[in-house]
């Protein structure tokens, strides 16, 4: 290494990808590289990938490509679940130096240092893979994404993410514990637990998920937890009252539904009817009746007819959620839904996906109208945009207040009684 080699990262997709991608910055800060923007010139580019959707492969090329334009004599390293199933296709692109899946990803300072090859394409087996690379990220922010699980065992229907991050797998408890430990060390107060699947936390040991919460409520330091996506099948009632009774995990559930039809569900090889789902929103709401329900569901899947959606729409419609993720059905090759009958019309894709967002923008004012005039403790963040800042209530809801640097990481009660003509709920 030259004196002074800068670098820069991109990240795309989950939490999760966040979490590794500080991980994998910290070993190049540890070897005196200089971090920079990935907007600024660097002499490498580090762009950690998603393959989720088409879309997010094209936003990784066009990351690719403005990359080169800020410095074409840079080195490009693409890492993650793209590069994973990509690294054939990949590699014909000249502008890239640095091909790595999602185990060699850990090892890309090595392979930069140590290798001469124009590129470095690494696919290994990765459904063979047993080790668990453990990561957090640590940033401007006040809140942290701790990862706790990788992998997932569920292959459903229209998913390509197993085949890229390989079997469920995940720490041990004490190891994620010291994890914990060393992000309440730097002052961190918040931490989000990650994974693909995180609620198979310790699924081949004698731990669980519920006992990981159970240890992480008495770390020193740590003084809100919050869960990230977790399944219903996997979102027991003893989890659910367990954060009803707790001082740290916020009442804040992310639970992917993917559908509101029972048909559906079985064509997408999902876990659970939607009646489980039904059933762990109306015990959360019985137990936190202020608490965030957010929902992930996927328009236009093969199979899905206008019937069928309109199920969906009519089960939401129905039921106490606070807001949704809405995705758009994409073929990946290597999922089982790329061969099915009855694809959707990329049209009736389009018009479904409005109709839900209107749906889940009024669930988002009926969640607000909820905790109108309600009392909550705000995290402020360190961001200072425009002369404002902006912190998360306990439940999830955004809020802002002028910039005041002396309560960047504090906590302090506010009511929730003034929503401006943005929306924004300000203090």
């Amino acid at each position: 290494m030259k004196k002074n080699t800068t670098v820069a990262f991109q990240t795309y997709g989950c939490k999760l990808n966040f979490a590794e991608t500080s991980t994998i910055s910290k070993s190049f800060i540890e070897k005196a590289y200089e971090k920079v923007n990935f907007t600024e010139k660097a002499d490498i580019y580090v762009i950690n990938s998603c393959t989720v959707t088409d879309n997010a492969e094209k936003r990784c090329r066009e990351a690719i490509r403005r990359a080169k334009r800020l410095n074409p004599h840079a080195k490009i390293a693409l890492v993650g679940c793209y590069a994973q199933l990509r690294s054939n296709e990949l590699s014909k692109f000249q502008d890239v130096d640095f091909i790595l899946g999602n185990k060699e990803k850990f090892r890309l300072i090595d392979h930069i240092e140590n290798t001469t090859e124009s590129c470095f394409s690494s696919n290994e087996e990765i459904l063979k893979v047993k080790d668990f690379n453990p990561a957090y990220s640590i940033g401007d922010r006040t809140r942290t994404f701790l990862k706790i699980q990788d992998g997932c065992d569920y292959y459903c229907t229209f998913c390509a993410i197993p085949f890229a991050r390989g079997r469920s797998r995940s720490d041990t408890i004490a190891n994620t514990i010291k994890q914990a430990e060393e992000i309440a060390a730097q002052g961190q107060k918040e931490i989000i637990l990650t994974g693909v699947n995180i609620g198979t936390f310790g699924k081949d040991s004698d731990e669980s998920f519920f006992s990981l919460l159970q240890a992480l409520e008495n770390v020193e330091g740590i003084e809100r937890i919050r869960i990230s996506s977790i399944e219903p099948n996997l979102l027991t009632n003893e989890i659910i009252d367990f954060a009803a009774h707790s001082s740290k995990i916020l009442p804040h559930f992310h639970i992917p539904l993917q559908s509101g039809s029972n048909h559906m569900l079985r064509l997408m090889k999902r876990k659970y009817k939607r009646e489980v789902f039904e059933s762990r929103v109306r015990h959360i709401k019985a137990k936190m009746p202020l608490a965030c329900i957010a929902a992930d569901v996927i328009i236009g899947s093969p199979g899905e007819s206008e019937d069928l959606f309109m199920e969906t729409y009519h089960f939401i419609e129905n039921l106490d959620i606070s807001y949704l993720h809405i995705f758009t059905y994409s073929d990946r090759p290597e999922a089982k839904a790329n061969q099915m009958p009855d694809k959707v019309s990329r049209a009736d894709k389009k018009d479904r996906s409005q109709r839900l967002h209107q749906l889940g923008e009024q669930k988002k004012r009926d969640f607000y109208k909820l905790n109108t005039d309600t009392k909550h403790l705000v995290l402020w963040e360190a961001a200072n945009k425009d002369g404002l800042m902006s912190g998360l209530t306990e439940n999830y809801i955004p809020v802002i207040t002028k910039y005041d640097e002396k309560k960047i990481n504090t906590t302090n009660q506010i009511i929730l009684n003034n929503l401006n003509n943005k929306g924004e709920w300000t203090a």
